[in-house]
């Protein structure tokens, strides 16, 4: 048996107190609903509130199976293309704000990242990095690996802001299209139940 994981805290990138203006269903019929990005998957969902809560764009709220007090319950998966325009505006503050919170989880990938193929390296898949700098990161990683996002930046010329870097790349896996995936689950195979 698969044992699936789900995510525990969620960041709100746009809360809609009347409901989505895509359901066909008279306004006094809409439920409220958030539009949430998960803090370990980086998993879009679409969530409904407690009657009577009111939630702040950036608010961190639980979603886990325990310990949820704003949020009733997980409404579906969506992807990048269900996102409000608010939503997609709000979306790069809240991965930097992920990466930020837990900068070890990303600075492993920087320090143990392999090979997708034989002449593809998955540090590639980061926007601003090519052949060139991928082996000075493979060369400086084998020396000592890197402590913090500024030792990375100190002993990598060329690298000016990883967190913007990792930041771009989960950006354009949560669009879709993109082949490999680093830091984001799989896509969403339009999910209409709640799995909460």
């Amino acid at each position: 048996m698969i044992d699936k994981k789900y995510e525990d805290r969620g960041i709100v990138l746009d809360f809609l107190p009347h409901g989505s203006p895509k359901d066909p269903r008279p306004v006094h019929l809409r439920e409220p609903i958030a539009q949430i990005i998960g803090d370990t998957f980086f998993t879009l969902l679409e969530v409904v509130p407690f009657k009577g809560v009111t939630l702040q764009l950036q608010e961190v709220v639980n979603i886990g199976k325990e310990g949820r007090d704003k949020i009733e319950r997980i409404k579906r998966r969506i992807g990048y293309e269900d996102l409000t325009s608010v939503a997609r505006g709000e979306l790069p503050t809240a991965i930097r704000k992920i990466v930020t919170k837990n900068p070890q989880r990303f600075l492993d990938f920087f320090n143990k990242a392999g090979p997708i193929t034989s002449r593809f390296h998955a540090l590639e898949l980061i926007p601003g990095i090519g052949k060139k700098l991928m082996w000075t990161i493979l060369q400086e990683r084998e020396k000592q690996p890197f402590q913090s996002f500024e030792d990375l930046e100190n002993r990598i010329k060329g690298i000016q802001n990883p967190i913007e870097m990792i930041v771009k790349r989960v950006e354009l896996e949560l669009q879709g299209g993109e082949k490999y995936l680093l830091f984001v689950r799989g896509s969403p195979k339009r999910e209409t139940s709640s799995f909460a």
